[in-house]
C-alpha cells in the first residue's frame, strides 16, 4: 500500500524548454552574402530593355567595354545585358573588325579569353609621352631576356633564371614584378622551396596574346630544365 503524499509536497514540474531557435541551425541555413542574390541583399535590379537605348545592343556593349578596368569575358557581358551568348560574341567580332579597319587610334581585341579595348600599336610613341611625361617606358634589355626566360621555362625560380642568363636577376625579377608581368606562383611542393615565378594576364595583354599556347616557338633555343637544374646546382647563378 503506497503512502500518501504530503499536502505540501508539490508534484514535480517540467523544466521550461528553450524555444529559442538553435544557432548552429541559423548559421548552417545563412547563405554568405557573396553568394546571395541581388535581391537577397536588398539591392534593388536596374530594369531596361536593351532594345529601347540608341543603337541597341552593339551601342550598350560599346558602352560598356569604354568604361570597364580589366578585359571582360563574353559570358559576363551577356549576363550583365542579358543577351544570348552568341549575340555578344558575333557584335563583338563585328566591333573588332571594324575598328581594325578604320582610322581609329584604338581596337577591340580578346585576349587572355576577354575582350577590352586598347590603343593601336602605331600610337605607342604618343601613348608613352602622355603617359610617362617623356620618361623611358620600354623594358631594358636585361628585364626582356628575364622575361623570355620565365615565360617559356615557367614557373621557374630566380636562382634557375640567373643559371640561364649567367647574372643575378634579383633585381630585375623585383622590377618585372612590379609592373605587373610576373609574379609568384602557388606550386605544391617540399615546405621552404624557392619562390616560383610565372608570367600574369597583363603579361599576355601587352604581348597581345590570347594564351601562352602562342608564344613564338623560342623554346628549343633555351636550356632543357634538366639542364638549367644542373646549372643552378653548380652555383652558376
Amino acid at each position: 500500500m503506497s503512502e500518501p503524499q504530503n499536502e505540501g509536497q508539490s508534484e514535480p514540474q517540467d523544466e521550461p524548454r528553450d524555444e529559442s531557435p538553435d544557432e548552429s541551425d541559423e548559421v548552417q541555413d545563412a547563405t554568405p552574402p557573396e553568394e546571395q542574390t541581388p535581391e537577397e541583399q536588398g539591392v534593388e535590379q536596374v530594369a531596361f530593355d536593351i532594345n529601347d537605348f540608341p543603337g541597341g545592343a552593339r551601342s550598350a556593349i560599346e558602352a560598356v567595354l569604354m568604361v570597364i578596368d580589366e578585359p571582360v569575358e563574353e559570358t559576363v557581358l551577356a549576363s550583365a545585358l542579358e543577351l544570348p551568348m552568341e549575340d555578344v560574341i558575333s557584335i563583338l567580332e563585328t566591333l573588332a573588325s571594324e575598328y581594325a579597319d578604320s582610322d581609329r587610334g584604338f581596337m577591340l581585341r580578346r585576349l587572355g579569353g576577354r575582350w577590352r579595348i586598347y590603343s593601336k600599336p602605331a600610337y605607342a610613341p604618343v601613348v608613352e609621352k602622355f603617359l610617362m611625361g617623356g620618361q623611358q617606358a620600354r623594358l631594358t634589355q636585361a628585364s626582356l631576356e628575364t622575361l623570355a626566360v620565365v615565360a617559356y621555362r615557367q614557373p621557374i625560380s630566380r636562382a634557375r633564371v640567373s643559371a640561364v642568363r649567367g647574372v643575378n636577376v634579383d633585381g630585375v625579377v623585383r622590377t618585372l614584378v612590379s609592373r605587373g608581368l610576373i609574379e609568384e606562383v602557388i606550386v605544391d611542393g617540399e615546405p621552404g622551396q624557392a619562390s616560383l615565378y610565372g608570367t600574369t594576364d597583363l603579361f599576355l595583354q601587352r604581348m597581345g596574346l590570347d594564351s601562352l599556347d602562342d608564344l613564338p616557338p623560342l623554346a628549343p633555343y633555351l636550356p632543357p630544365a634538366d639542364v638549367i637544374e644542373e646549372l643552378a646546382s653548380e652555383g652558376h647563378a
